[in-house]
């Protein structure tokens, strides 16, 4: 007990440092208030953090991490909390840092296409803030409404158009940095392209184990004359699949292709009541051609027969800005939309070559009945980005280790045939055992030595990205089988 009374003391004054710097009202510390700050978007797995801290400005966050790194005391980054991989999962006797109050857009430069937010901006913000003038920001994962610009650079997320206009680390020239000693960097910059070595390329995408960014150059785009958005259903996922291959060979680039299979397509219905898919189809594709007027004419009609050559039952297009939204709506509401049809699902983001999606779709369709768990497909087609959702009832004794394992296995299935475990959702603490899949231990080393270039102390999000004895062995899943046999969900 007296331990335990210390411990909770020198908390208390590592928290009253914080308060000193953000104020009262930017440091969570009570118990009852840290629980919900468990998890993020992937449920399955929870620590509670000793202390939160809710910095608004590039010098106070600098000022807790450097307090951070004098005490020793690991620290997460965490933006709006809906990563899918456990990314802003808190460790055992962490600092959390909370960017939501890091929330205002700095700079505007419609002349020069470019943007500079905070990290706590909301994705779909930047787009409202330049869309009067006829700008966009491409990067628009499913979440963008609630997921934050700093949560996509750690996790260098993608989205709908990410098959034409790529992922987050393609929009992103400059980042101001926090590094984990406390100090203040610069890297990239408003140009496209800068000498020295590419830093803020290896920023994006490392999931907060280098630093943490406090304001974000992005660089925005015109937005097109004219979009189409095409709607084909078919009475297959496989028919939907050969589709994908035949436009992308026949040298059209649309700016998303998306499929969603039965089981979701009835999901959204139930939920959203689009009206738009057919409750009977095996598969709808949904495929947006943005671009001039004449380009989106003639590349529309090259998509529609190539559908219908695939066998696809029906074709509609929508012109109207409205009847497209009403078209992406459901697709976006996809993973929202499982809560109706099951207590808890699993989501996996492995990537595959297009060509395989026929093979591998009847694969994960055969493991799913090995297995016995419903498996629903909503993808990014185009890249042959997979998002395969696993339904499961976390109330089942085991139920959980068993999804985990079949998802394990849809990610083995991925790399055997070329592809990778993470296109878009990161590694973070689900997939870090599935690293040396892809990678060698000499690959691994290698990127560990980066990691201890910025963070030599191992403070910033450890335990993250790399397997270890501890997170990875049988020893590690026993505790998790303990700690969480009897967690309550909320």
């Amino acid at each position: 007990m007296a331990l335990q009374q210390q411990l909770q003391r020198n908390w208390r004054a590592v928290a009253k440092q914080f308060e000193a710097i953000v104020g009262k009202t930017g440091v969570v510390w009570t118990p009852e208030e840290l629980v919900v700050f468990e998890c993020d978007g992937l449920t399955s797995y929870r620590e509670r953090p000793q202390v939160v801290v809710l910095p608004k400005t590039t010098e106070q966050l600098a000022a807790v991490v450097k307090i951070c790194s004098q005490e020793g005391i690991a620290f997460v980054a965490r933006g709006s909390g809906t990563g899918l991989s456990g990314g802003a999962l808190p460790v055992e006797n962490c600092v959390l840092i909370v960017t939501a109050r890091m929330n205002k857009i700095l700079e505007v430069d419609l002349e020069n296409q470019r943007v500079v937010v905070q990290p706590g901006v909301i994705n779909s913000w930047v787009t409202q803030a330049v869309s009067g003038a006829g700008f966009y920001y491409a990067p628009d994962p499913s979440s963008q409404i609630i997921c934050s610009i700093g949560g996509n650079v750690a996790e260098n997320s993608g989205g709908v158009h990410c098959l034409k206009y790529g992922v987050t680390t393609n929009h992103v020239l400059g980042l101001k940095l926090v590094l984990p000693d406390g100090s203040i960097v610069d890297v990239g910059g408003k140009l496209p392209e800068m000498p020295g070595y590419d830093l803020t390329g290896i920023f994006v995408g490392s999931e907060g184990t280098l630093g943490i960014a406090t304001e974000i150059t992005l660089k925005i785009l015109k937005a097109p004359e004219t979009v189409h958005v095409l709607l084909a259903d078919y009475a297959t996922v496989e028919e939907a699949g050969s589709t994908v291959s035949d436009i992308i060979g026949a040298g059209v680039i649309p700016g998303g292709m998306e499929i969603m299979d039965n089981l979701s397509i009835n999901a959204v219905e139930d939920v959203v009541g689009t009206k738009c898919y057919p409750r009977d189809a095996g598969a709808i594709l949904l495929i947006e051609i943005d671009g001039l007027a004449v380009e989106v004419a003639a590349n529309s009609q090259i998509v529609e027969k190539l559908c219908r050559k695939n066998g696809a039952r029906n074709v509609r297009v929508a012109t109207d800005p409205d009847e497209r939204l009403k078209m992406w709506k459901g697709r976006k509401a996809a993973f929202a939309a499982m809560g109706q049809r099951s207590p808890d699902y699993y989501v996996q983001d492995g990537v595959i070559p297009r060509t395989k999606i026929t093979f591998v779709l009847k694969e994960i369709e055969a493991l799913g009945e090995q297995y016995g768990y419903d498996v629903a497909n909503v993808f990014h087609a185009g890249d042959g980005n997979l998002h395969p959702l696993i339904l499961y009832d976390n109330a089942i004794p085991g139920a959980l280790e068993e999804v985990e394992e079949l998802g394990g296995e849809i990610l083995k299935l991925c790399v055997r045939i070329g592809g990778s475990i993470s296109g878009e959702h990161g590694v973070g603490a689900e997939k870090r055992c599935y690293m040396p899949e892809m990678f060698t231990p000499a690959d691994l080393e290698t990127m560990q030595w980066v990691r201890k270039v910025f963070d030599p102390k191992g403070i910033a999000n450890p335990t993250k990205i790399f397997p270890t004895p501890r997170t990875c062995g049988e020893g590690a899943r026993a505790i998790h089988k303990e700690k969480f046999k009897n967690i309550e969900r909320y």
